[in-house]
């Protein structure tokens, strides 16, 4: 009976070494606020649209206008050359589209609600419309993530989306991912700039690249470079939490027979 008691001891010492390698100090995400913190955001961001963008724009007019509003919807018979088979737009490598009637158009460096305004007062000094209201939303605003996690991405449902917002959408980081090592990646006036960012620190949110935009990456890693190092402690500590239960067992029968 001390032989089974000393290898129980040995399996839980075991078993608490490898379950607590990682610290909260190196896990836990804002540290450094507490209730009642406050920070104010420096860029109120809004997406800016590039070339190979895709584009859901639709334009809406008065009862009286709907016969008239037909011709710049895509699905018409004079719709987009360049529209998709998902119905939308996709800006070309010189940043313009094929508009319905009004023809190409120049989007890139424009924002949404600059192109809403842009095809509205078009539609006005043509006088094709006399009240057009248009929407214009991102079809493939997407994030990517490598590396740690594994390869994945998510779709975003509007123009704005968060570092952290990011992180909470793919199913958040694992205890193992190198928290100061978390770098994103976008490309930069056709140069490819990464930057680390650290969600332990509220400094974090007066970073440029805390306002994710389209198609960025976010590559992680984890504390050891080597993943078969991972792959033994996942698995010492199975082993370990196998021999207690296994040991926890016969206990229990042991003592069922004593009785």
């Amino acid at each position: 009976m001390k032989a089974i008691y000393r290898l129980s001891l040995v399996a839980l010492c075991a078993t608490l070494a490898f379950t607590s390698c990682v610290t909260p100090s190196q896990v836990n995400y804002l540290q450094d606020m507490h209730h009642g913190s406050q920070i104010e955001l420096e860029n109120k961001f809004q997406a800016i649209i590039c070339p190979y963008d895709e584009l859901d724009i639709h334009v809406f007019g008065t009862q009286e206008e709907d016969h008239l509003v037909k011709p710049f919807n895509i699905g018409s018979s004079l719709s987009s050359a360049n529209s998709n088979r998902r119905g939308t737009y996709l800006v070309d490598v010189n940043g313009d589209i094929q508009f319905p009637v009004l023809g190409q158009i120049h989007v890139a460096g424009l924002t949404r609600l600059e192109l809403q305004d842009t095809i509205k007062a078009m539609l006005e000094r043509g006088n094709y419309l006399a009240q057009p209201v248009i929407m214009v939303r991102f079809a493939n605003f997407k994030i990517f993530f490598l590396g740690a996690e594994g390869g994945k991405s998510i779709t975003i449902s509007n123009e704005r989306c968060t570092f952290l917002e990011a992180l909470a959408l793919s199913g958040d980081l694992s205890i193992y991912t190198n928290r100061n090592k978390i770098a994103v990646m976008r490309e930069v006036d056709g140069k490819m700039v990464m930057r680390y960012l650290d969600p332990r620190s509220s400094s974090v949110f007066q970073d440029p690249f805390f306002m994710l935009q389209q198609n960025d990456f976010i590559i992680t890693q984890n504390y050891n470079t080597s993943t078969s190092r991972n792959e033994a402690r996942n698995f010492i500590g199975m082993w370990a939490s196998t021999i207690m239960s296994t040991i926890t067992l016969t206990l229990t029968l042991i003592n069922l027979f004593k009785k």
